[in-house]
Formats: C-alpha cells, sequence, structure tokens
C-alpha cells in the first residue's frame, strides 16, 4: 500500500528525470512560479553559462536540479509542496557574507549561523516561500559569482 506524499518529500522515481509539469504538479503552482522565475533569472544574469543537469541523488533525497560550471552554483530542490535552493558558500563566500552581515534579512543570517560548516563550505538550504526568498537566494548567488560581462 502506497503512502500519500508528506510536505517536503522528494520525486523519487528514478525512471527518467522530472519536466516541468511533473515539478509543477509535485511542488504546486506557487512554489512553480518561484521555480520559474529563479531558472529565469540564473538563465538573464548568467546567459550561456550554466548547464541545468538532473541528479538523482538516490530513494531519500530524489532528483535535484544542479547548476554548475567548474564549481556548484546552485542546486534545486522540487520537494511536495515546497521549493528549497541550496546554495555552498565557501570560505570566499563567507567571508563576503560576513562583511555584510547586517545587510542581509534576519532569517538568512539565522540560516547561515545555522548551518554546519564543513570542509567545502557552508550548505544553506534556503525554503522558498515569498520574493523575498528568492531575492536572499539571487543575492547570495551574485555574491558567489559575478556577472559575465556582455559582448564577450
Amino acid at each position: 500500500m502506497e503512502q500519500s506524499p508528506q510536505i517536503g518529500d522528494r520525486i523519487t522515481d528514478k525512471s527518467a528525470s522530472p519536466d516541468d509539469t511533473t515539478v509543477r504538479d509535485w511542488i504546486g503552482p506557487k512554489a512553480f512560479e518561484h521555480w520559474a522565475e529563479l531558472r529565469n533569472w540564473i538563465e538573464e544574469h548568467y546567459p550561456g553559462v550554466f548547464a541545468p543537469d538532473w541528479l538523482y541523488r538516490g530513494q531519500k533525497r530524489g532528483w535535484s536540479l544542479r547548476y554548475k560550471r567548474s564549481k556548484a552554483f546552485c542546486t534545486f530542490l522540487p520537494e511536495y509542496r515546497k521549493l528549497s535552493v541550496e546554495v555552498v558558500l565557501g570560505t570566499a563566500e563567507r567571508e563576503k557574507f560576513e562583511a555584510r552581515r547586517y545587510e542581509w534579512r534576519t532569517q538568512l543570517v539565522k540560516l547561515y549561523d545555522e548551518a554546519q560548516t564543513y570542509p567545502d563550505g557552508k550548505w544553506l538550504r534556503v525554503a522558498i516561500s515569498s520574493a523575498a526568498d528568492r531575492h536572499d537566494v539571487t543575492e547570495l548567488l551574485s555574491m558567489k559569482r559575478r556577472f559575465p560581462r556582455s559582448g564577450r
């Protein structure tokens, strides 16, 4: 007997990577708006830099959409009725974050302070449920990697 999905559950059917319809149905229409806005923001500000790549991370963690060039940029985590974005801040990014500590929203600073630091950095998992959350992520990503110069 199959159990109903719970909020935060991941897409775990590994037969094929999810398409937009599957993601929209899983995370819900409001979260999908944030999904689309963030994807469009990345494409607009980093044209041609990233080729998003679906990763299957096992039965427990399911599918995620990773943006990476030489280093990880961010990973979208489509969860049941929820969207989170994972951003890893290495040493240089943590120094930049600390330099702006009092400019960030309180919720983001709390998330940062509570995140464990690993050898490769602090792994922030930001739940996206508002335009303010989306803005936090775009600010983190802008800090992590400068926009490419136009006319390259």
